[in-house]
């Protein structure tokens, strides 16, 4: 068993350096980040004078023996509760769907800790396991090769030039049916890398035995366009869980191929992105109690400018409630904590905009923060006189809430109920 990794949890926009600090990085564990960054660079960090600060991507990296822990954190007049943070990132992760697993599977997780790494490790095991105990789906596949029996039709060519001297063997070309096809080839791949990141003693022994029954797999190699490929039918629906971790899982696993032991397994989520989706998921869940016609879509487009060549631009609000009514309302999110301070004039634009474009009765800018609602209106063009289009500036408290299902509770209301004013059924 290998020994457990190191641990650092920091928050997001923080940063470690190797010659100071509480948590440090050794030189190999910063070389090997600066690696990973390359000369393109990479999403969730940027590279500082000896050290590396970490942009507004929650997550997980492991790499070089030290798994970093990057928390969101909205609350700046808060301490750093970082098991509140794993907490509250974990629960908006499973709400928006990114640990849906199958209803059989979903008992509660052996694994002590909440690193999302042991928890999407922990999850994929019970759904392989989930998996052999229905039973895995067997497939034809075309086979070519050497065998003992004349099986199929005999590939003359090949046959003459490779069993000359062995009369009792033929080449053949046959169609077999069994459990060696592209699903268990993707859900092989991914036990393998298990084996060699997993430092859990509870999981290590599950991994092994999942391995062996995968014997003479072919260990194919992986990208994105494997997966685009695949496509489940009834019988192979309830792959689809296992598939989605293997696909985060092996696409975001970076070897270090000069060194081989460099690897990064970098599971980083986009605060903007993942509370956008986290908020219409809770507005969508919620809906019905404040009126059965209420309808939410998200990311709705619309073009707005033309070029003479023909080429577009489009706007896109996050949120439209009751779209192409006359009661339609625009909710545009934001990761990022403003206090008592105006939004930027960058949002407070893009929200005019939408007041004609999607002819918005109101409009909104969602926040992270305190759990206020304030409003505000837009000048005339004369710059002197006060118009009726009103912006909306709602902050929803990331604390006080016991779980996430009553956290969504009261973003739903705190909507709902106290901006729009409507009643609860």
């Amino acid at each position: 068993m290998k020994k457990p990794l190191k641990h650092i949890t920091v928050f997001e926009h923080q940063s470690l350096w190797v010659h100071k600090g509480g948590q440090q990085l050794t030189e190999a564990q910063l070389l090997s980040l600066q690696r990973f960054y390359g000369e393109k660079g990479v999403s969730f960090f940027k590279l500082i004078h000896k050290g590396v600060q970490f942009n507004k991507f929650a997550g997980v990296l492991q790499i070089d023996g030290l798994v970093i822990e990057v928390l969101p954190k909205a609350d700046k007049n808060e301490t750093n509760d970082k098991i509140k943070w794993q907490k509250l990132l974990i629960g908006m992760l499973r709400a928006v769907g990114s640990f849906d697993i199958q209803a059989p599977s979903s008992s509660s997780l052996s694994t002590k800790s909440n690193f999302i790494l042991d928890l999407y490790f922990e999850l994929f095991v019970k759904e392989v396991e989930y998996l052999f105990h229905k039973g895995l789906i067997k497939k034809y596949r075309k086979r070519e090769g050497n065998s003992l029996a004349l099986k199929g039709s005999i590939v003359f060519g090949k046959h003459i030039q490779q069993n000359l001297m062995h009369q009792e063997r033929f080449y053949v070309k046959n169609t077999t049916y069994d459990n060696q096809h592209l699903l268990h080839q993707i859900l092989y791949k991914t036990l393998s890398l298990l084996k060699n990141l997993n430092t859990n003693v509870a999981l290590s022994s599950r991994i092994g035995n999942l391995l062996l029954n995968f014997p003479d797999m072919k260990n194919i190699s992986v990208i994105e366009a494997t997966f685009n490929k695949i496509v489940l039918d009834r019988k192979s629906a309830g792959y689809q869980s296992a598939l989605d971790i293997s696909k985060l899982l092996l696409l975001n696993y970076h070897p270090d191929l000069s060194k081989g032991h460099n690897n990064v397994l970098a599971l980083m989520f986009d605060m903007n992105l993942l509370w956008e989706r986290f908020i219409y998921v809770s507005l969508q869940k919620n809906r019905n109690k404040y009126g059965n016609d209420i309808t939410i879509t998200e990311q709705i487009s619309k073009y707005f400018w033309e070029s003479e060549k023909g080429s577009r631009s489009s706007i896109r609000p996050d949120i439209v409630i009751n779209k192409d009514k006359c009661d339609a309302i625009v909710v545009d999110t934001k990761w990022k904590n403003i206090g008592t301070k105006n939004p930027s004039p960058e949002d407070l634009r893009q929200l005019y905009v939408y007041h004609d474009y999607y002819q918005a009765k109101k409009v909104a800018l969602l926040y992270p923060g305190g759990g206020t609602n304030n409003g505000g209106k837009y000048f005339e063009p004369d710059n002197k006189t006060i118009s009726d289009k009103e912006c909306s500036v709602i902050t929803i408290a990331t604390n006080g809430c016991t779980t996430i299902k009553t956290w969504q509770e009261e973003i739903a209301e705190q909507v709902f109920g106290k901006w729009l004013k409507m009643e609860r059924n």
